[in-house]
């Protein structure tokens, strides 16, 4: 009997022993599941770069193309041909005599806007001061008559070869329109007053672009306009009048850098 009683104190020790484990384990086993949620991920923040001006980055474009603009400025040479000179003098020709213009080198402007990814128009802005000069013939040796600027605005429709690459060269056909101002007679033969009439002519054209950092692209372009010049001078009684044709034909070689918009 005594034996029964302390196998039963035992096991009464026992349960209570074991009770509050489990009671524990029920309470905390969920609510690592319940009380714990799960935290988002949080993205890294991305730097946000910034592209010199001077500098080529992912997001530059290579190459020209559809709806890019441009403006050009070169260094720029006119070298006139003065092919077929005739030359009268009170209406009567002079023969042997012919009309001579100097080169000049001057800054131009350029503007270009491409319309498709190889089609372009553009629009040259300069003006060049030439001396002007008889020979021959009847003038015997050169003669100076003097000197006048010439603004010579030539439009131009290009085709570019290689869109979207940092190379392209291009060929163009266009049309020139030639004033001449601030004509100054020389004096040589009394002849004081100095005038030109406006002309004009087809031009062709041919170049390349090659795209250094960035929007900035350098530029070589050689054009052939073919324009002829009808001048004359006079004395102050207008007595004495010497006309002059001359088929300027002026080679114009340019090479500058141009930024794109």
């Amino acid at each position: 009997m005594k034996k029964m009683r302390n196998t039963a104190v035992v096991a009464a020790l026992g349960a209570a022993v074991v009770a509050p484990v489990a009671g524990h384990a029920q309470t905390t086993g969920p609510s690592t599941y319940v009380n714990a949620p799960l935290a988002a991920p949080v993205a890294p923040a991305r730097p946000h770069g910034h592209c010199g001006i001077f500098e080529t980055c992912a997001s530059t474009k290579i190459g020209l193309g559809k709806g890019d603009f441009m403006i050009r400025l070169s260094a720029v040479g006119v070298l006139p041909e003065d092919r077929d000179s005739k030359v009268w003098l009170d209406g009567k020709a002079l023969p042997g005599a012919r009309v001579k213009t100097t080169n000049q080198v001057m800054p131009e402007l350029t503007f270009e806007y491409f319309v498709t990814d190889n089609i372009s128009l553009d629009l040259i802005a300069t003006s060049t001061r030439h001396e002007v000069a008889g020979e021959g013939g009847a003038l015997g040796g050169k003669t100076d008559v003097g000197s006048a600027w010439v603004l010579p605005p030539t439009v131009t429709v290009a085709w570019h070869f290689r869109p979207h690459k940092r190379l392209n060269p291009y060929v163009g056909v266009g049309g020139t329109f030639m004033w001449f101002h601030n004509m100054n007679a020389s004096g040589a033969l009394g002849l004081n007053k100095l005038n030109s009439g406006f002309t004009g002519g087809p031009s062709i054209n041919a170049g390349v672009d090659y795209q250094l950092v960035g929007n900035w692209f350098f530029n070589f372009d050689v054009k052939q306009m073919f324009v002829r010049m009808h001048a004359w001078a006079e004395n102050d009684t207008e007595t004495l009048k010497v006309k002059a044709h001359d088929s300027l034909d002026p080679t114009v070689v340019s090479a500058g850098i141009a930024y794109r918009f």
